[in-house]
């Protein structure tokens, strides 16, 4: 956890503090986060984290060296964060990048790093952007890493499962890691595997999340009376495969004859498998997050916990709003590690040197093996 001393780091688009969160429990200190959305920014100052409140663009244009963020250092700036705004790249969105501008908001991102000069720079984002092209015709990714250079940064990228870093859930995201003083950053390795000896060490799954949260202080939004109907009749991991083809027809109504992409519809979730992807409202058709037994989705809290909010965090707004902020938050596991590794890297710490040779190839067979396995 941050101590007084530790490494500072600014955040940017902060939301609900997932990021944050994870990298404070690695060892950083986030002084200052920003966020344009109020209820996130509700929620962060209701807990006790200072946020500067507004867009990004608006920032730059009234206060161009972010004097506002830089103002909250003690010391040396160690890292910013952030993960833009990441639906115009998202699958499950239109998919409009750059032409978006909320896909624009990167460059923004990658601006306040130029400015702001920090030892390293995290950006954080869907797996989307990997599939993504620029104004200028090439991948996204490239202009970025491109920048990254421009700027004077070192950078490497690639894509994380939260699950394979102890989140109870699926869910991919790109990561890009940039360094001031050519430091030899890189992508945290996996700490959590399917199969693995030790109990800590394999996925988590969504029963050892949410199994211990007491059955009587769950906030959740309603099924529609239809969608209860025909959960009834879904058992746990199931979803409308499990229906009767007659039922099932009736359920399905205009998407019986649509392909693919129907595994949703009518989900129940199971406690011994990590959750899927948690999304921004657990009761639309396409992408349902129904609880394993309960004729419910899952709860405000059981989200909470799945994305590793401690239980002592309040979330502020509607109940809509709350699935919202939780929704689009990082894993704070996946924080966490990205941190440790900043941390490692910082000290020099991050690699063990040996002159031994011996029992490599013993390894390369291991890797191997788990690869297949895999």
């Amino acid at each position: 956890m941050a101590t007084k001393g530790s490494p500072q780091v600014l955040s940017f688009f902060s939301g609900a503090g997932g990021l944050d969160l994870g990298v404070e429990q690695a060892g950083l200190e986030v002084v200052v986060g920003q966020e344009l959305d109020e209820r996130a920014c509700q929620t962060l100052e209701t807990n006790n984290h200072p946020v500067v409140r507004g867009d990004i663009c608006a920032l730059h244009q009234t206060d161009p060296q972010l004097s506002i963020m830089r103002e909250h250092l003690k010391g040396d700036l160690f890292a910013v964060i952030g993960g833009p705004p990441c639906q115009s790249f998202s699958t499950a969105g239109k998919r409009k990048g750059t032409s978006d501008p909320r896909g624009t908001l990167i460059f923004e991102y990658l601006k306040a790093i130029q400015t702001l000069q920090p030892r390293f720079a995290i950006l954080e984002n869907v797996k989307g952007v990997l599939s993504t092209f620029g104004t200028s015709g090439r991948p996204i990714i490239n202009e970025i890493t491109d920048e990254f250079a421009r700027m004077g940064y070192h950078s490497v990228w690639g894509l994380v499962d939260a699950v394979q870093f102890g989140a109870p859930q699926f869910r991919e995201r790109l990561i890009v890691i940039a360094s001031r003083d050519n430091e030899q950053v890189f992508v945290p390795f996996a700490t959590h595997f399917q199969r693995h000896q030790s109990p800590a060490h394999r996925w988590q799954t969504l029963g050892s999340a949410i199994g211990d949260l007491p059955s009587d202080q769950h906030e959740f939004l309603q099924f529609s009376s239809r969608v209860l109907h025909y959960l009834r009749m879904v058992p746990e991991g199931g979803n409308w495969k499990s229906l009767p083809a007659e039922v099932a027809q009736e359920a399905m109504g205009g998407a019986w004859k649509s392909d693919g992409g129907k595994v949703g519809f009518y989900r129940r979730l199971k406690f011994s498998e990590p959750a899927p992807t948690l999304v921004t409202s657990p009761i639309q058709k396409a992408t349902m997050l129904a609880h394993p037994t309960e004729l419910r989705p899952l709860s405000v809290q059981e989200y909470a916990r799945i994305q590793g909010f401690p239980d002592n965090w309040i979330f502020t707004g509607t109940l809509s709003e709350k699935y919202r902020q939780i929704g689009n938050a990082v894993p704070s596991v996946l924080g966490k590690a990205i941190g440790e590794m900043l941390l490692a890297v910082g000290a020099g710490k991050e690699t063990v040197e040996t002159k031994r040779r011996r029992g490599t190839s013993t390894h390369s067979l291991a890797e191997s093996i788990l690869a297949k396995a895999a």
